[in-house]
């Protein structure tokens, strides 16, 4: 079987992949979290950059002997658009999972539909000594992890860290990555509320036509719902 790479999004680290490694493992794949870099609990966030956030992923494919499957949540989207093309033939498939893909020169702040909200965030960054983005408890609890107990939602927060700004803040250069035949599929979680309905799945298909599997659950399916996760993504995995 392929090895699965798992590449988490904003404010979460490799530790939010746990449960799901440990279904996969049930399954028979072996499966490996990468937290990129300013993500880890006791990383210096100060400075980092975009490409400096990336060199852990970079890393972590260049020394797979055969070509791993790789899965992005979330703020991973556009991750893999800026990884891939630097190491395509280490990637057998992409699984997109609720992911921000991004047009060519455009960054997440830029397709966030609250134009002030994103203003907001960014300042609220931008006085920070280390200019990372604070945990927003509040979207947390009522966008990313919706339907769950309060006491799951602190289990959350508490594997969660501040989110260098580069991550948000940078345009992306994603030519390179529309040029890539790599299999791709979108995992859908289907109960999702960060965005308006619909809004992965267009970005998603703005790729072009690709296979959608669905899970019912919200952004944080992964952390939540991890055997019903693993589930799906060897759907995914099976269908392209």
């Amino acid at each position: 079987m392929e090895k699965i790479i798992l590449v988490h999004g904003a404010w979460h680290n490799a530790s939010c992949w746990e449960g799901v490694i440990k279904a996969l493992k049930e399954k028979g794949y072996e499966a490996e979290a990468v937290t990129l870099a300013g993500n880890g609990p006791e990383d210096d966030r100060k400075g980092i950059t975009y490409e400096q956030a990336l060199k852990p992923l970079v890393e972590k494919l260049e020394e797979q002997p055969e070509p791993a499957v790789l899965v992005g949540h979330s703020s991973a989207g556009h991750v893999i658009q800026m990884t891939a093309p630097k190491v395509a033939d280490k990637i057998s498939k992409i699984v997109f999972n609720n992911a921000w893909i991004l047009p060519q020169g455009k960054s997440q702040f830029d397709m966030i539909p609250d134009q002030e909200m994103a203003m907001g965030i960014k300042q609220m960054a931008l006085a920070t000594p280390d200019h990372s983005i604070p945990l927003m408890e509040d979207f947390i609890r009522g966008a990313l992890a919706s339907g769950v107990s309060e006491e799951e939602q602190n289990r959350l927060i508490s594997h969660l860290v501040p989110q260098p700004l580069a991550l948000f803040d940078t345009p992306i250069q994603a030519n390179a990555f529309a040029q890539l035949e790599t299999p791709r599929v979108l995992l859908y979680c289907t109960e999702d509320l960060s965005l308006p309905p619909g809004a992965f799945v267009g970005m998603f298909q703005s790729l072009g036509e690709a296979p959608v599997v669905e899970l019912q659950g919200s952004h944080e399916a992964l952390f939540f719902q991890p055997e019903a996760y693993a589930d799906a993504l060897v759907q995914c995995i099976k269908t392209v």
